[in-house]
C-alpha cells in the first residue's frame, strides 16, 4: 500500500503536475494540503479519469485539504470535534477510511510569530487534535496521520538550528504538541532523502532549495502495527523542482500489503 502526502500550495496552479505525478507513481492514497479551493471548484474529473476518488474539505482561497484514493473512500469526516476557529473554523483536517486504514490529511496552522494570536491558535488546534486522535487511536487498528504540520520535531529537522531561534516551528511548545500525538501510540516516520538532506520544505526565497536550506515539517505519523510493515519511506525531491513547483516535496511511504492486512485484522 503506497501512501503519500504533499502540500501543493495552490492546486489550481499545480494540478497538471499533481495528475502527472499520481499517474506515474500510482499511490493508493495521496493526502493533499493547501489546495486553496472550495469543494465545488476541486478538479475531480482529471483524477477520476486515471482511477481516483477524491474527498475534499476546502472553503476558498486559503487552506484546504483533500484525500485522493484509488481505494474506496469511506467514513469521511471534515474537521474534528472541539476544533477551534480563528475565529471561524478553517479547512485544515479531513479523514477517511481507505482500504481499512484510517487516514488523516492535516494542514496545521502556521503560527506566524511566537507573540502572535495565531501562535496561540496553533497550539490550541494541536491540543484539540490530540483529543480527537486519542479516540481514533483506540478504535482504528491502522491509523495514518500525515500532512504539513508546520513543526520541525527536532533540531536535526532544520538546516541550521541557530537560524530559527525565536521563530515558530521549532519551539518547545510546538514540539511537545507533536510529541503528544506520537505518545498516542504513533510512530513518526523518518523518510530517506533521495538526494541531500531529508527535508520536505524549502522557502522560495534566496535560492533556499538549491542551497539545502530546508526543514522537515511534512510528517507521516503511523500506528505502530503499520509502521512495522513499512518497506520504504522517502522524500520525492523532484516534486520540488522544475516548472511551477510547490515549496514542499511529496513524502511517499510504502507499506507491505500483508502488514496492512495484519494490522487491520488485529
Amino acid at each position: 500500500m503506497r501512501i503519500a502526502t504533499w502540500n501543493v500550495n495552490s492546486l489550481a496552479v499545480r494540478m497538471p503536475r499533481v495528475v502527472e505525478w499520481v499517474d506515474a507513481n500510482r499511490p493508493d492514497v495521496l493526502c493533499l494540503q493547501e489546495t486553496k479551493l472550495a469543494d465545488a471548484q476541486f478538479p475531480r474529473e482529471a483524477l477520476s479519469e486515471i482511477g481516483y476518488q477524491v474527498a475534499t474539505h476546502g472553503s476558498g482561497q486559503w487552506n484546504g485539504v483533500a484525500i485522493v484514493s484509488s481505494l474506496e473512500l469511506a467514513h469521511v469526516s471534515r474537521g474534528f470535534p472541539g476544533e477551534p476557529g480563528n475565529p471561524d473554523l478553517e479547512a485544515r483536517a479531513i479523514a477517511a477510511t481507505c482500504g481499512g486504514v484510517r487516514v488523516w490529511s492535516l494542514y496545521v496552522p502556521n503560527g506566524r510569530t511566537v507573540d502572535s494570536p495565531h501562535f496561540i491558535y496553533k497550539l490550541a488546534w494541536l491540543r484539540a487534535l490530540r483529543e480527537a486522535l486519542a479516540v481514533e487511536a483506540e478504535s482504528a487498528s491502522g491509523l495514518v496521520v500525515c500532512g504539513d504540520f508546520n513543526v520541525a520535531p527536532s533540531d536535526s529537522d532544520v538546516w541550521d538550528p541557530a537560524a530559527f531561534v525565536g521563530s515558530t516551528h521549532v519551539t518547545d511548545a510546538e514540539r511537545s504538541a507533536v510529541s503528544a500525538l506520537v505518545d498516542l501510540g504513533l510512530v513518526d516516520l523518518h523518510p530517506r532523502a533521495l538526494k541531500g538532506e531529508p527535508f520536505t520544505y524549502w522557502d522560495y526565497r534566496a535560492g533556499n532549495f538549491h542551497k539545502g536550506m530546508g526543514m522537515r515539517i511534512d510528517l507521516v505519523l503511523m500506528s505502530a502495527r503499520l509502521a512495522h510493515a513499512v518497506r520504504d519511506a522517502y522524500i520525492d525531491r523532484d516534486t520540488r523542482k522544475g516548472k511551477l513547483p510547490s515549496d514542499h516535496a511529496a513524502v511517499v511511504v510504502d507499506v507491505d500489503p500483508a502488514g496492512v492486512g495484519a494490522a487491520i485484522a488485529q
